[in-house]
């Protein structure tokens, strides 16, 4: 009995910690904005963008400044994080390259930013994408006259061709080619906007492995997508890069230690799957589902062991 009302204890102050920080923001906003305005004019594919601002009224609440993208058409072509930070002024810069595969139409991109509950936005002109206009067909040559033709060379004679060599395989993204296998490519750095899970990815031996990549299409698509759940990710990349490159070391080390995080992450990445069921973008949704995905892993990693654990502790010393 005891054990069950310290879980729900736990749980309800979770709960109250997530709905508190999503809280705190309009006392902050009410007297701060981010001013942002591009200087890199018209912009091409491949063209650098360089935007600058200042969160006026700054305090340093210790969020971290996140932007997107949005097309004319109200599409989000991209997510990130401000990787330079901001200065004690308020003070930033994001460089971006301009153009991609979501970058379809040409017109006024814009760029929003967030940090916490503070937000603002600046415009950025991009002429690249289907909607360009055509470029002007370049003038015709002037023929040169031919030349006098030359007498041909007598042909040398052709050596016979040497074997080729057996092809080596070619490998995928985020693995590299040791003595012939393809192995995951170490790594020890986080990455902010995209990038793989580093446990997972040692406990499944590749990047291309189904369940790495739903936790990547999760991350992106669905928590990335709002406000909120860019927040929670920039606290949880500071938490989970601080030991996962260690873990990671260990599974490719020990196959038995791999299969062993393999079995243990199964369940979780399996309860991931509501997160699905929410709408990109919609702030309510994730944070709900994102609670109720946090309560599950609780009550399956935490609170069933420790009620297993008390009902064979108390089994044992009631036989003594």
């Amino acid at each position: 009995m005891k054990m069950k009302v310290t879980s729900i204890f736990a749980f309800t102050l979770l709960a109250i910690s997530i709905m508190t920080f999503g809280m705190t923001g309009p006392a902050f906003a009410a007297n701060s904005y981010i001013d942002a305005s591009s200087s890199s004019g018209n912009v091409g594919n491949g063209d650098p963008i360089i935007i600058s601002g200042t969160i006026v009224d700054y305090e340093d609440a210790g969020h971290a400044l996140t932007y997107t993208i949005v097309s004319p058409d109200n599409s989000i072509v991209q997510i990130g994080q401000v990787m330079s930070g901001v200065g004690s002024d308020g003070t930033f810069e994001l460089s971006l390259v301009g153009g991609g595969p979501l970058w379809k139409n040409s017109g006024e991109y814009t760029v929003n930013f967030f940090y916490g509950p503070t937000k603002g936005d600046a415009i950025v002109d991009y002429v690249g994408g289907a909607g360009s206009p055509a470029p002007e067909p370049e003038p015709e040559p002037t023929p040169e006259p031919e030349p006098e033709p030359t007498p041909e060379p007598e042909p040398e004679p052709t050596p016979e061709p040497e074997p080729e060599p057996e092809p080596e395989p070619t490998c995928g993204p985020g693995t590299e080619l040791v003595n012939g296998m393809c192995q995951v490519i170490k790594t020890d750095e986080p990455e902010s906007s995209g990038g793989g899970c580093l446990i997972a990815t040692a406990a499944y031996g590749t990047e291309l492995a189904p369940q790495v990549q739903f936790l990547r299409e999760i991350r992106d698509n669905t928590v990335m997508s709002t406000a909120s759940g860019a927040s929670f990710m920039t606290g949880f990349n500071q938490l989970y890069y601080s030991f996962s490159p260690t873990i990671a070391d260990w599974e490719r080390e020990n196959p038995m230690f791999q299969e062993v995080v393999r079995a243990f992450i199964t369940p979780m990445i399996s309860t991931l799957s509501i997160m699905t069921l929410a709408e990109d973008g919609s702030e309510v949704e994730v944070l709900g589902l994102g609670i109720s995905v946090i309560a599950l892993n609780l009550a399956m990693y935490v609170a069933a062991p420790a009620l297993i654990g008390f009902k064979v502790h108390k089994s044992i010393k009631s036989r003594k």
